[in-house]
């Protein structure tokens, strides 16, 4: 990906190097285990971590006592990661204001927050073994940039395209956000049952695939950000990150009603397709009649 000549974007809240202890433990409502379930629900690209949380019986993380940090110096990968990621920020702000612009609206720049270990969110208490995740309230999304170390070791999924494809999709939660989408889907998840409640969220998830998808077509088209192998790292990071693959990998069968963010095989229909048309309305996966 060509991205060293990029803009940087300002809209980045640094608080790597300061790992938080909390006193009286993680301060969870309704226990560690889950918390556990909670992180493997998100499947380290989580929607909103609140939808999560009410899953579990209306447990809220609690913000808890004081907390105190112990500092550690962000490594030079680190910090070249740091400008990767201002950039492929600056590239969803130019992206999503322009259309955003031209539909008569106004968008809103969101927060992407570094982070190590874990770090207080109005979402509550965030922690690097939920990936990375985007809070509606404090409109920021949260990064520990040790994921994707893990992306490219545990879910063989490396490549710079593929980094950006993870803030993208968050990016695209933001977008969801700003247009009302997320607060209709979550009133809709809390009228409907269990398996209908997940089956919007595979909708809302797809749908920010398909964002993600659409920001690398303008993106290129306005910068010339792809290089070869760009998009089949995307598409590589999309479909290892499935929910029948994680399934598969984690207790040997799959449980399609229990999807919350659709299959290898969707996740990557939907990313191509906003990265093919480039348009918003390419994105309703709400009125899709197949997945």
């Amino acid at each position: 990906m060509r991205w060293q000549t990029g803009r940087r974007s300002e809209n980045i809240e640094d608080r790597r190097g300061e790992t938080p202890m909390r006193a009286g433990g993680m301060g969870v409502r309704g226990g560690g285990i889950g918390l556990i379930l909670m992180v493997l629900a998100a499947a380290y690209f989580g929607i909103d971590p609140t939808v999560l949380l009410q899953g579990m019986g209306g447990a809220m993380p609690d913000q808890g006592p004081s907390v105190s940090t112990e500092r550690r110096q962000p490594s030079p990968a680190e910090d070249e990661m740091k400008q990767f990621m201002s950039v492929v920020l600056a590239d969803t702000e130019d992206t999503w204001g322009t259309l955003f612009e031209q539909s008569g609206k106004r968008y809103v720049e969101p927060t992407l927050v570094l982070y190590t270990g874990g770090t207080q969110t109005a979402c509550g208490f965030g922690q690097a073994a939920m990936g990375p995740f985007y809070c509606p309230p404090d409109q920021r999304v949260y990064i520990d940039l040790a994921f994707y170390d893990e992306l490219r070791q545990r879910f063989g999924a490396p490549g710079d395209f593929a980094q950006a494809y993870v803030l993208a999709h968050e990016i695209g939660h933001h977008v969801q956000n700003l247009l009302g989408i997320s607060d209709k889907v979550q009133a809709a998840r809390q009228r409907a049952d269990e398996v209908e409640a997940n089956a919007l969220s595979v909708r809302l998830e797809l749908q920010a695939d398909c964002f993600a998808g659409l920001w690398a077509f303008h993106a290129n088209r306005s910068r010339q950000i792809l290089e070869s192998g760009d998009v089949e790292e995307a598409l590589k990071a999309a479909s290892a990150i499935g929910d029948d693959r994680l399934q598969k990998q984690s207790r040997g069968y799959v449980t399609p009603d229990a999807f919350t963010h659709g299959s290898s095989a969707q996740r990557t229909r939907w990313f191509r397709r906003g990265l093919e048309s480039g348009k918003l309305s390419s994105c309703d996966t709400f009125n899709a009649a197949a997945l």
